[in-house]
């Protein structure tokens, strides 16, 4: 395979990555002026890497199998985002009563934008194709 069409069928992965390693020496860097300890973001990157990818492992082995696999993934992963959500809303009493509520609105904002941005990205999806 030529090195021009692997970078050329990877562009999107490669951006992704780029990206993320921006990301991830700004808040290495420039974390400790915000009080994040560096040990921290070294800590949760790896952590969320790893249960990403087992998660995406096990899901795929799950989804294999034939007619039951997809329905055995909609019960496994509904539950889990109930769970999610719960927790958020645990977490935002507990900031409300400690007297958190500017930090806690800009960040619903932020998650507002952002899922708004994943809806806006799914529908433009399905509507524009990849394929040529």
């Amino acid at each position: 395979m030529n090195k021009v069409t692997l970078v050329s069928k990877l562009k999107w992965k490669i951006l992704v990555w780029i990206i993320l390693v921006i990301v991830l020496s700004l808040a290495f860097f420039y974390g400790h002026q915000y009080g994040i300890n560096q040990r921290i973001i070294i800590l949760i990157t790896l952590a969320l890497g790893t249960f990403t990818q087992i998660f995406s492992g096990i899901t795929s082995l799950i989804a294999l199998i034939p007619f039951f696999g997809p329905f055995i993934l909609k019960v496994i992963s509904i539950p889990i985002f109930y769970i999610l959500n719960a927790m958020g809303w645990v977490v935002s009493v507990v900031a409300i009563k400690k007297g958190y509520v500017n930090e806690l609105s800009k960040s619903r904002t932020i998650t507002l934008a952002l899922l708004v941005g994943i809806i806006i990205g799914y529908i433009l999806g399905n509507i524009i194709p990849l394929n040529k």
